[in-house]
């Protein structure tokens, strides 16, 4: 499906926890709210005063969050399509980043200012400020339980923060020091996946030791947006699943990696016509949604997996085409346990 409506750039696009609806903010400082399944337009939130480069579903998509070049920070309601009445005033410059904690009760942002901010969502107001970097902050977010929190900034650090106690408890920094423009926890909260503007996506181990880098992706070009992207998982049943992490590309492509062999699985190319800026997957289905400069909201489908027999190969079959080996391929990282 192809969604159109936004005069402007689509700056981030996210399906909501419950898989039901696609949230597109823009440039042109509306939020969309669209039906995942026909592609029907929901709602138009207006009410942001300038561009909207960030959205965040709370955990039972029932209220959709959005930050604004305006400096404010909006909730909506998706049954009406209104705005709460009190939007979250305190940065002093564009809102770039928010994510929602797990239980809902708690909202983090990142400003252009430099700060990052951890609010109560029911009294709307600023409950801790975290004195997080110094240059612009382009991403935050929140591990699975909520006991910490991540942020990034052009400064080229990214941060491990104590939610409770607002501390410090890792500084991951590389050598290279490119700017860090988008940050992610993995689903099993083990590592943090950073987007930098040098054309690499890194994971990394925040646990270990001072915390490394374990892996970097590349193949996709990132010299001066803004990216983000997320993680999926691909294959068959357990043990046969295989995670994967998903980005767009300045060059109007959409990429996946296989997470272990950090191998381009796919190629999107052909739809967008100029950077995507932002990619999700679906929570539950093969689907993956993408928004761009190019102003459209892409929806795309998983094709019909390999069949059983490709999957399990008899013994001397060797390594099947598809690399669907599970002698040599290693299991999905992000598995629990």
């Amino acid at each position: 499906m192809i969604l159109r409506g936004h005069k402007k750039g689509v700056t981030a696009v996210k399906f909501s926890p419950d898989g039901r609806w696609i949230a597109s903010s823009s440039a042109d400082c509306t939020v969309k709210i669209w039906d995942a399944k026909t592609g029907a337009l929901e709602h138009t939130l207006e009410g942001h005063l300038a561009g909207v480069s960030t959205i965040s579903w709370s955990p039972d998509s029932k209220i959709l969050a959005s930050g604004s070049d305006d400096k404010s920070i909006r909730l909506w309601d998706i049954s009406t399509g209104m705005a709460h009445p009190t939007p979250f005033i305190g940065h002093h410059n564009y809102v770039y980043a928010i994510a929602f904690s797990p239980k809902g009760n708690m909202l983090v942002s990142g400003s252009y200012d430099e700060a990052v901010f951890l609010w109560d969502v029911r009294a709307a107001r600023v409950m801790r400020s975290l004195p997080a970097h110094s240059d612009p902050v382009g991403g935050v977010d929140f591990v699975r339980d909520g006991t910490l929190i991540t942020s990034c900034s052009h400064d080229g650090l990214i941060r491990v923060w104590d939610t409770s106690t607002g501390q410090c408890l890792r500084t991951l920094v590389h050598e290279d020091n490119a700017p860090v423009t988008s940050v992610i926890f993995s689903p099993n909260g083990k590592y943090v996946l950073a987007w930098t503007l040098d054309s690499c996506i890194r994971l990394w181990n925040y646990i270990e030791g001072k915390g490394k880098c374990v892996k970097t992706y590349q193949g996709h070009a990132n010299k001066k947006h803004s990216l983000a992207g997320a993680f999926g998982t691909y294959g068959a049943e357990p043990p046969y699943e295989y995670a994967f992490i998903v980005s767009g590309s300045e060059e109007g492509s959409i990429i996946l990696w296989d997470v272990s062999t950090k191998n381009v699985l796919q190629r999107l190319e052909g739809g967008h016509t100029e950077t995507v800026l932002s990619v999700d997957t679906h929570p539950t289905e093969k689907l993956i949604v993408s928004g761009g400069m190019d102003r459209t909201v892409r929806v795309w489908r998983e094709t019909a997996p390999p069949p059983e027999s490709v999957l399990e190969p008899p013994a001397d079959a060797g390594t099947p085409a598809n690399g669907y080996d599970p002698e040599t391929l290693p299991p999905n990282p992000f598995a629990e346990g």
